[in-house]
């Protein structure tokens, strides 16, 4: 992607392998131009999740690493750091699953997310105030155990406890997954307000194509753990190839998008 704007995160040329032997990324590359919202798009079993883990260095706990290639953040190889370290950095991942902790409540698990800061507390609670000016469903909820709250008030506490770290950028990991479709268009809402006004960048793995192509700035289709095609989001969602095979306006079968013919992929791993 050419752009003007500085670039947060550059990952070159990505090879990722799980337990030694299951190639899972083969040269996954792509930049996320600091302040804006990029989607990383395809089915289940694209490699969306692995691309994530491989940038929050997550990979660890699921016997994966990267082998090939390079990962930087404002130009610093960042592959060997901690996911601590990176969250130092400013780099913060939302899991997929809602990930809270059920016997804490909804405030308790905010501030979890704040644990790394050495700040004062006057400036965590001042930002415990604004997460909850953006979920006001968690402020009416604060003292509620996490285990009994919706689908989507955990969601967005996932996201809210994120923000508690002061990131630069979230790698947010299927929002929409298991919410209904109105919650969907309020978590999507959020993650572009916060965009627009706190700065924040956002990377985000997304099967539901439709939703992500209208709020994200620029997207990347993965399809086995390839990059088969990347745009601006507007002309993703404009392209005739990508609207029936990924948005469901049009007839037949395909094996996979890299059987349509108009299809014309570029190169974008090392040689």
């Amino acid at each position: 992607m050419t752009t003007a704007t500085p670039v947060l995160l550059n990952v070159n040329g990505i090879e990722v392998i799980y337990n030694h032997v299951i190639l899972v990324l083969k040269g996954v590359s792509m930049t996320v131009p600091e302040g804006s919202i990029v989607a990383l798009l395809g089915g289940n079993g694209a490699g969306k999740t692995t691309t994530l883990r491989a940038v929050s260095n997550l990979l660890r706990g699921e016997r994966g690493e990267v082998t090939k290639g390079s990962i930087e953040l404002r130009g610093e190889r960042i592959e060997a750091l901690s996911p601590a370290e990176l969250v130092q950095r400013g780099v913060v991942q939302v899991m997929e699953g809602r990930h809270c902790f059920g016997h804490l409540t909804i405030e308790e698990n905010l501030l979890t997310g704040a644990y790394t800061r050495r700040d004062s507390k006057a400036a965590i609670a001042e930002t415990l105030e604004k997460v909850y000016t953006y979920f006001p469903r968690l402020k009416t909820r604060r003292h509620s155990q996490a285990a009994y709250t919706s689908g989507g008030e955990q969601q967005m506490c996932a996201i809210g406890r994120a923000l508690m770290a002061n990131p630069k950028m979230v790698l947010l990991d299927e929002p929409s997954m298991g919410l209904a479709p109105q919650i969907v268009e309020e978590v999507f809402s959020i993650v572009k307000d916060l965009n627009a006004r706190e700065k924040v960048t956002f990377l985000l793995a997304e099967q539901n194509t439709n939703m992500a192509l209208r709020y994200a700035d620029y997207g990347y289709i993965l399809e086995n753990g390839r990059i088969v095609m990347d745009g601006a989001a507007k002309a993703l969602a404009e392209n005739e190839d990508v609207k029936e095979f990924y948005l469901g306006m049009g007839g037949g079968d395909r094996k996979s998008f890299r059987e349509v013919k108009s299809y014309k992929r570029r190169k974008r791993w090392l040689a």
